[in-house]
């Protein structure tokens, strides 16, 4: 799937003096949780304190923005898929949707955890085999969802074999969050931030 192709400003992410009261809440709970603790792969702020990627259309709309922030943690922070699968499967659907900040995020993220620069050029081109079948089902399952919308019935049975269903559920909730955080940026034309390096494969 192509990404977006929008050109130009449609949508700059506010200061946070800028923001009301409730804007403002949603606004120290990403800068303040879990996302701005240790070492920050890629910064969530620009100088100016406006946030990067999807975070700042969220500013927009605080009452469902929060809630999907939250999502979004919850996903990072309290499943059960390992920081690998994690990180396969969300850049697997920075591939498949064409996000670019997802890719240029979590590239950086998936770095480290200890994953190589070929196994990510792997995942952006669609031959990543994973080492396992947990980790090959989170590297196809996005795809096929973000193409088709479904699996078939012996896709659904080995996906569930190698996973369980329990975490099949946590994978298949993931591909619908970051294919909905790719397709609020290109709505609004967000991506990575100007100043930002390619990311070497």
């Amino acid at each position: 799937m192509a990404g977006s192709t929008v050109t130009g400003d449609r949508f700059r992410s506010p200061r946070p003096e800028d923001l009301d009261a409730a804007a403002r809440h949603l606004y120290d709970t990403i800068t303040s949780g879990p996302r701005a603790s240790g070492d920050q792969p890629f910064p969530l702020a620009a100088p100016d304190g406006s946030l990067h990627g999807p975070f700042g259309p969220m500013l927009l709309q605080p009452g469902v923005g929060s809630a999907l922030q939250d999502l979004g943690a919850a996903i990072r922070y309290r499943g059960h898929l390992s920081d690998r699968e994690r990180e396969i499967a969300i850049l697997a659907v920075a591939a498949a949707t064409g996000s670019a900040f997802e890719a240029w995020a979590h590239e950086r993220v998936a770095a480290t955890i200890g994953m190589e620069p070929d196994e990510l050029a792997a995942i952006a081109g669609g031959t990543f085999a994973g080492v396992g079948e947990r980790e090959r089902w989170c590297g196809e399952v996005p795809g096929r969802l973000v193409r088709e919308r479904a699996l078939s019935d012996a896709e659904f049975a080995a996906a569930a074999a190698a996973l369980g269903e329990a975490d099949l559920l946590e994978l298949v909730v993931l591909v619908g969050y970051y294919s909905t955080l790719a397709l609020v940026m290109d709505v609004f034309g967000v991506g990575p931030p100007d100043d930002s390096p390619a990311t070497d494969h």
